[in-house]
């Protein structure tokens, strides 16, 4: 049995679509699904349980025997959200209790950190699992924090030579783009965001620049397709040996106006791209450039190459934007 938090989500539904493909059953969802369409996000899969996060430990303490490892992708994981103690019941309390859980009985522990950790870049994007160059990030946001602060307690558990799960293992998701993030509002991809105007042939308006350094449209991000992000957790899943920090991206940097150009091309139509002002509240918290080195995770054994940006923008628009049925 396999448990996977936040399984109704964007990362967590294509989790469960890329274990079921690969023959796993008994998988369970742990979710909030709300009033909303996203329910749709699981819809099509084949489920053992679906668990509300309230009655998660009494699930647990039943199936403790059945289950094999937990994928905790659960989070509260807006990067505007200002209400610090929900962002740490949910980002730190339950990672720490899932991780405990795991420790104490043996089982994987798979969970996301997040690129949010490294904030302005100034120090890098290495996925380093040293104390000294972990407490020397500095996040932009309560989000990026809150992701910083469990993996500086992971870190503190392994200097200290303490019990940790059967495997545990941390992913610094970069910018993710996919199926079933349609539920997530101001916080979907870019690509899903200006699909609507390209599909109606409007100009979109990406953000304008305010560092001399970047034009408009050539903020450079580190893009990943989702699909090769499920590649990496079940490769993990299937490598229960290996643990750590990884950075989990393309491992390169894209600008946005390419993104941008990959999604018109994809509908087989011209570019027409627009600039607008970025909101004052973003302006000084904003991400001019972040690209994933992802040599650990190669040195880890994960040889699968990543989607290259407009191979993956176009299966996301043809085969789900644009299609009545966008689910996976």
């Amino acid at each position: 049995m396999i448990i996977v938090t936040g399984g109704a989500g964007f990362i967590g539904s294509n989790i469960l679509k890329g274990l079921e493909a690969k023959g796993y059953k008994d998988l369970v969802v742990t979710d909030w699904l709300g009033k909303e369409d996203k329910w749709k996000n699981i819809a099509k899969r084949e489920l053992a349980f679906v668990v509300l996060p309230e009655d998660l430990d009494q699930f647990l303490t039943k199936h403790e025997p059945e289950i094999t490892a937990v994928i905790h992708m659960g989070a509260i994981s807006t990067t505007t959200e200002k209400d610090v103690d929900l962002i740490l019941r949910s980002n730190q309390h339950l990672t720490w209790k899932l991780w405990e859980f795991c420790r104490d009985f043996n089982k994987q522990f798979i969970y996301a950190s997040s690129a949010a950790t490294y904030g302005s870049g100034e120090n890098g994007f290495k996925d380093q699992e040293t104390l000294d160059y972990l407490n020397a990030l500095r996040p932009l946001n309560p989000y990026g924090w809150s992701k910083a602060f469990f993996d500086r307690k992971v870190a503190r558990e392994i200097a200290e030579g303490r019990k940790t799960p059967k495997q545990y293992a941390g992913l610094k998701f970069f910018n993710v783009y996919g199926p079933n993030e349609y539920h997530k509002g101001g916080q979907k991809s870019v690509v899903a965001h200006i699909f609507p105007d390209i599909k109606a042939d409007n100009p979109v308006k990406l953000f304008k620049s305010y560092n001399p350094k970047y034009a408009d449209g050539q903020q450079l991000r580190d893009f990943v397709w989702v699909g090769d992000i499920v590649n990496v957790i079940v490769w993990l899943v299937e490598h229960p040996e290996v643990n750590g920090l990884f950075n989990v991206g393309a491992g390169e940097a894209r600008s946005f106006y390419d993104l941008a150009a990959a999604a018109w091309k994809a509908m087989g139509k011209e570019p027409k791209i627009t600039f607008k002002e970025m909101p004052e509240e973003l302006r000084g918290k904003y991400q001019y450039y972040t690209k994933a080195d992802i040599t650990k995770l190669r040195e880890a054994g994960y040889k699968e190459p990543m989607t290259p940006l407009e191979e993956g923008v176009r299966m996301y628009v043809q085969n789900y934007l644009n299609q009545e049925d966008p689910y996976l």
